[in-house]
């Protein structure tokens, strides 16, 4: 089957699991394009990752700051000799609970496998195996490690709809292989076997703590700590693109060991705060006060909510609702946290509040997402 076109320099297959449009792919990725395909977390930008000039192609689509590592996506568990010197015990034991998944384990680098812009000059590696047929077709098919971001502009909502990457990518990149929406929502999660076989977090996702813990031991799962930087990272790319001054010592800030550490990102177009309050309706209250105020000022208002909280707020709170659907249903609110940030796009939104919610279980990915959404900015009822 042709591929349809559907923008300058992009593609989408009509039919996901039709064969040829898959081969088309991934010849795409040996000639060394790049190429948008679905996972089962979010779109993926991918490029052969042994390729410099092809890895490159993702930064410059992406506007994506140098020093943020890439994702390696292989389809056969057996290329991991190829690209690490070592698998401790614990990562291997959560490689067969969680592969393939939205698990991501960073390793010790094999030297010279991989272009340096991967890493951003690290010494360890983030490989995944992705739980998604069309993912796994397209690896196998290119039969090279492929690096993968979020296919999106660096700083936006991840795609979780081909049409999400197009809007963001379209005249940018090789192609787009259509795969309809992503099922978890939220990019894989980042873990790190350290010398004491403790797994630490580098960023949550998919698969909880609890679900590390299963494997590892609830004592031996922790989490990282650092400081919080939202800098824009269209912002962190100019300014990485820039010639240094003879003198300058740079910012003494290491490239981050897993994506989503450092920088702002997922954010709409409008400004974004996380309400948090001792109760839903206190929450609901302040939003519901700023929220008019900010209509009062001109702006265009957002609400982003769970769905039982809606009759805490007046008809009418905000020029655009949108519900993440019932609190208890986690998993709901992750599969559509990007495109519901994204409505708040086509809306026109300039004025935007959210929710917080528990940071237990898939909750610790949702705040993490919105909180770099939100560039940090919490308001509190109280």
């Amino acid at each position: 089957m042709e591929a349809e076109q559907c923008g300058e320099g992009s593609r989408t297959g009509t039919d996901p699991a039709d064969e040829a449009v898959i081969a088309e792919a991934a010849e795409l990725l040996k000639a060394g394009e790049t190429v948008a395909f679905p996972t089962e977390t979010v779109y993926g930008l991918g490029a052969d990752a042994r390729n410099t000039e092809a890895v490159e192609a993702i930064f410059e689509a992406k506007g994506r700051p140098s020093d943020n590592p890439l994702i390696v996506h292989i389809a056969d568990r057996a290329a991991l000799g190829e690209l690490v010197t070592e698998v401790p015990p614990v990562a291997a034991a959560l490689m067969d609970a969680y592969w393939p998944g939205p698990l991501t384990v960073v390793l010790p680098l094999r030297a010279g496998v991989l272009s340096s812009r991967v890493t951003a000059g690290l010494d360890t590696v983030g490989v995944r195996m992705p739980d998604h047929p069309v993912a796994l077709a397209l690896l196998a098919a290119a039969g090279c490690p492929v690096a993968a971001p979020s296919a999106n502009r660096s700083g936006r909502p991840s795609p979780t709809l081909a049409g999400h990457v197009l809007d963001d990518l379209a005249g940018k990149i090789g192609g787009v292989l259509d795969g309809g929406a992503a099922g978890v929502g939220l990019e894989s999660t980042v873990v790190q076997v350290q010398p004491d076989g403790s797994v630490a977090v580098l960023r949550p996702g998919g698969i909880t703590a609890a679900q590390l813990a299963a494997v590892a031991g609830e004592a031996a799962v922790t989490g990282v700590s650092a400081a919080p930087d939202f800098t824009p990272p269209q912002e962190a790319a100019e300014a990485s693109s820039r010639p240094a001054a003879p003198d300058a010592a740079g910012d003494g800030s290491p490239a981050p060991r897993a994506p989503g550490m450092k920088y702002a990102h997922y954010a709409p177009r409008g400004w974004l705060g996380v309400v948090r309050g001792s109760s839903p309706a206190s929450a609901a209250k302040t939003a519901a006060g700023l929220l008019d105020a900010a209509r009062g000022r001109g702006e265009k208002t957002g609400m982003l909510l769970f769905e039982e909280h809606l009759p805490l707020y007046p008809a009418g709170a905000a020029d655009c609702v949108v519900s993440l659907g019932p609190l208890a249903s986690p998993e709901t609110a992750a599969r559509f946290l990007y495109a519901a940030l994204r409505r708040f796009d086509e809306a026109g939104a300039t004025y935007i509040l959210a929710e917080a919610c528990p940071e237990t279980g898939l909750g610790s990915a949702i705040m993490n997402r919105l909180m770099k959404a939100a560039a940090g900015c919490v308001i509190d009822a109280e």
